[in-house]
């Protein structure tokens, strides 16, 4: 059973009296029952740099754009890298924002560090395993998966597909995306890293996938959107990636995204944030493939 997710409030971008440091105010009125109230919209300004997980790098990315659109005075870069650059990078105060697909603890390298770091959940992500078309077989069993992963199943006939040799393209170590497939679906057993190639993205996750047959990887779904049409995608024990599977638990290969801070975000760190997660937001994070927060809590 995963953990009860903690609610997190949309903080309203109002601000009744003089901002200081957070840039401008427009003031903007409303009419109330007869009466006319003053309010002013919060404006920001200043530069933000985000790395880590390439998994939830697109949607950052297309946060990003959308955020500047709206605040023209912020200046945001969006890079990658894998969860555990994200993590160590904010720690050390080379970027504000590090992203990540797992909690900041487990990738963190220094953890006296560990207190000054803040994790913010601002959306849900599935995974998929995904393998080369050649491969005819469309389902997978927990206990399967961990035998390939393992070096126990070499052969896709061991599995109920051809014969045909397996070959496994694994994540790096400081991979979110692999740090919650073993928290996942590898759970106690280990992954021979003997086996198979590393790919450190989603990206290069398919064009190896693409180019070796009988290959067999995994991948974030929101990579899936789109022109994406030759990653052939499997089931695990008969079900599929989908929201719904996740919200019964029936799917097990998911976790949450996180944007990390040192200590509180602060002006327009904090605004990006809240906008990610904001119900303005929420329809482009559902269609970029991943799960606003409202629908997890």
């Amino acid at each position: 059973m995963r953990k009860k997710p903690i609610r997190f409030g949309i903080a309203a971008l109002l601000i009744t009296g003089m901002l200081a440091g957070c840039g401008k105010s427009d003031n903007t009125t409303e009419e109330n029952s007869g009466n006319t109230e003053t309010k002013q919209e919060e404006s920001y300004s200043g530069t933000i740099t985000l790395a880590g997980s390439t998994a939830l790098q697109p949607l950052a990315e297309e946060a990003a754009n959308q955020f500047m659109e709206k605040y023209p005075d912020v200046s945001i870069t969006v890079q990658g890298g894998g969860s555990g650059t994200g993590v160590n990078q904010v720690a050390a105060g080379a970027v504000q924002i590090g992203n990540s697909d797992v909690p900041s603890a487990e990738k963190l390298e220094d953890k006296s560090k560990a207190g000054e770091l803040i994790d913010h959940k601002v959306a849900g992500i599935a995974f998929a395993l995904v393998v080369n078309k050649d491969v005819d077989v469309d389902s997978l069993t927990l206990q399967q998966i961990q035998d390939i992963f393992s070096g126990k199943i070499t052969n896709w006939k061991d599995v109920g597909g051809k014969d045909e040799k397996i070959n496994v393209i694994n994540r790096p170590a400081s991979s979110g995306t692999r740090a919650t497939f073993e928290k996942t679906v590898m759970k106690d057993v280990k992954i021979n890293e003997a086996i198979g190639t590393v790919q450190d993205s989603n990206g290069a996750v398919e064009q190896a996938i693409n180019s070796t047959p009988g290959s067999i990887s995994y991948v974030a779904m929101s990579y899936l959107i789109g022109e994406k049409k030759d990653l052939k995608t499997l089931k695990i024990d008969g079900v599929e990636p989908t929201i719904e599977n996740i919200k019964t638990e029936k799917y097990p290969f998911w976790s949450y995204e996180y944007m990390i801070t040192k200590g509180e975000p602060k002006d327009a760190v904090r605004g990006f944030i809240e906008y990610v997660k904001s119900k303005e937001f929420a329809p482009k994070v559902k269609e970029m493939g991943y799960i606003p927060m409202s629908e997890l809590e």
